[in-house]
Parts: C-alpha cells; sequence; structure tokens
C-alpha cells in the first residue's frame, strides 16, 4: 500500500517561523516541490515526541539535523556553507553518501573547478585567503565533549591535543574552542594546564578564520574548520570520521606517522575537491527548478514514492 501524498517538515522554533514567513530558502525549495508533486506539505514544531509520533503517521517526515529513525523519514542538514543542502538516510556525517563517494579530480574539469573556487572563496571569507601565509602555528579546531573518545573518534580531544603537542616541535599551537559549545569547569581546567606547562600553546576562543589565514595546516576531530581551511589553501589531519575526509589524512585510516608525514608532503586538490565536494555533490538551494528536481530525485533515491 503506497503512502498517502503527505509531508511533514519538522524544525526548531526559530526555522519554523522563518519557514512560514517564507524566509528559509531551502524549505522553500523542498515545499515547492512537494506541492508540485501533488503532496500537502506540512511545518511542524520539532521535538522528541514529535518525531516519535511521526513514525506512526502516514505520509513522509523530514528532519533538521535529527536522525532519521524510521523507514519513512529522512534528515536535512546544511552543507556547510548557504546555501548548499544535503538530504540523507542518516544524521551521521560519516556514513553519508557523499562520504561513501570516490573523489576522482581527473574527471573534474579544472577550469569550472577554479572559477568555482575563487568565487566562493571570496564571497564566504573576503579577502583572507588571497592573504594566507603560513606562519609557523599549528591551529586545533575543537569541538565540544573533550575528556571523552566517542565512536566516531580515534582519541579524545584533550589525547589528540597531546599528540599535537608532542609532534609540533618548535610551531606554536593555537588551540580553538567553538564558540557555540559549553565546556565544563573540568575541560577548562585541563586546558588552563596545558596552556601553563607549554609555552607554544594558546587557547581562545573563535578567530577560526584569522587562524586559518596564518596556520601551517588544521588538526581536528571533524571540526568544519577543516573544510574551511581548504578554501585558504590549508591541509588538515582528522582525528575523527566526517564526509570531507577525502583529502585529509585520518588517523583511523593510516595512523598518526603516516597521516603526520602525509599532511605537509602530499598537497590536497583544493580547488577540484570543493568543487566536488558541494557543488557537484549537493543541492544548491538558490538554483530555481533545478534544486526542486534535486530535492525530489534524491528522495525518490531513498525510497520514497513520489
Amino acid at each position: 500500500m503506497s503512502e498517502p501524498k503527505i509531508l511533514r517538515i519538522y524544525l526548531d522554533e526559530s526555522m519554523l517561523w522563518q519557514a512560514r514567513e517564507g524566509w528559509f530558502g531551502f524549505g522553500d525549495r523542498v515545499t515547492k516541490a512537494f506541492q508540485e508533486a501533488g503532496f500537502r506539505v506540512e511545518l511542524r514544531q520539532n521535538s522528541f515526541d514529535a518525531r516519535a509520533k511521526s513514525a506512526a503517521r502516514r505520509g513522509y517526515s523530514l528532519f533538521l539535523m535529527d536522525d532519521p529513525f524510521h523507514p519513512k523519514s529522512l534528515n536535512m542538514r546544511k552543507a556547510y556553507y548557504f546555501p548548499y543542502w544535503r538530504i540523507e538516510a542518516t544524521s551521521k556525517r560519516w556514513e553519508f553518501e557523499v562520504a561513501q563517494s570516490r573523489f576522482e579530480p581527473d574527471e573534474i574539469d579544472p577550469d569550472h573547478a577554479q572559477k568555482w573556487f575563487g568565487n566562493w572563496r571570496k564571497w564566504v571569507f573576503r579577502g583572507g585567503p588571497a592573504r594566507a601565509e603560513k606562519t609557523g602555528m599549528i591551529y586545533v579546531a575543537l569541538q565540544g565533549r573533550l575528556t571523552a573518545q566517542r565512536s566516531f573518534q580515534s582519541m579524545s580531544p584533550l589525547d589528540m591535543i597531546g599528540e599535537v603537542q608532542a609532534r609540533a616541535g618548535d610551531r606554536r599551537i593555537l588551540i580553538g574552542l567553538h564558540p557555540g559549545e559549553e565546556y565544563s569547569e573540568e575541560e577548562r581546567r585541563a586546558l588552563e594546564r596545558i596552556e601553563d606547562r607549554d609555552t607554544r600553546v594558546t587557547v581562545q576562543t573563535g578567530g577560526m578564520e584569522e587562524a586559518l589565514r596564518t596556520c601551517d595546516f588544521t588538526v581536528t576531530q571533524n571540526s568544519a574548520a577543516a573544510l574551511s581551511g581548504f578554501f585558504f589553501k590549508k591541509p588538515a589531519i582528522l582525528y575523527g570520521e566526517t564526509d570531507f575526509h577525502h583529502q585529509m589524512p585520518r588517523i583511523s585510516q593510516l595512523g598518526s606517522d603516516e597521516a603526520w608525514w602525509q599532511v605537509e608532503a602530499c598537497a590536497p586538490d583544493y580547488e577540484k575537491y570543493l568543487y566536488w565536494f558541494l557543488h557537484l555533490n549537493a543541492i544548491k538551494a538558490d538554483e530555481e527548478g533545478v534544486a526542486e528536481a534535486k530535492i525530489l530525485a534524491t528522495c525518490r533515491h531513498h525510497g520514497w514514492e513520489i
């Protein structure tokens, strides 16, 4: 028995208001695409209970960021930079379809990639990338839960910092705290001890763009700072799993010795990779007509009857 033509989009309070006012570009594209396919589209307040109830409802569900835990649900997530978005059958970035795909640089048109790269590095970061330099500094981009080793990580963030200290030589080490994270007293005390005992180390909150402009390379679990660093032509080492791993040495795959050697010996194909990862493997919400077609095709690919 086929599902009725109903799509419910679950959004947080702020995004729900924007969508109802017609200010959520990707949400507008999804709504238009499904309405033109004969669906009734409902915008709903997201909550644990609302998502749980969606499993028993007929029709399809689209969750913003949250896990699509039943067969009639999918996840939508910004692909790091507006207006690029993804629709996936999982909320785990390292399981996204692009994460499982092979990056083949020889298949990418170099002129298209270079033009796109030149325009987008100015659009996202203004003049910073054009002034990029290497100043003998390693940028360690942190996220949250510094003392724990999670399932997608090769070691805890604090242990990762320890490895950076052991391998940095005479380079300076800038540890960047995420401005959106709330760090515990235990975590802050641990960072203070590291900073007090190692004259190479500075801890700061935010300041990512300037750090990317001046660092030699980035070390992180799976922070998007590593991907942003590609716009500055700065390589990165990953201590965790993510969807943008293709041109970055991963500790889980190579081990520390090889990964640290590769980050300086093997230059990524910055222009082609960003063009492939973002423009060729995501949905650009401001492409009228094209975006709607990609949205429906992606949902059909994941088994929705449209």
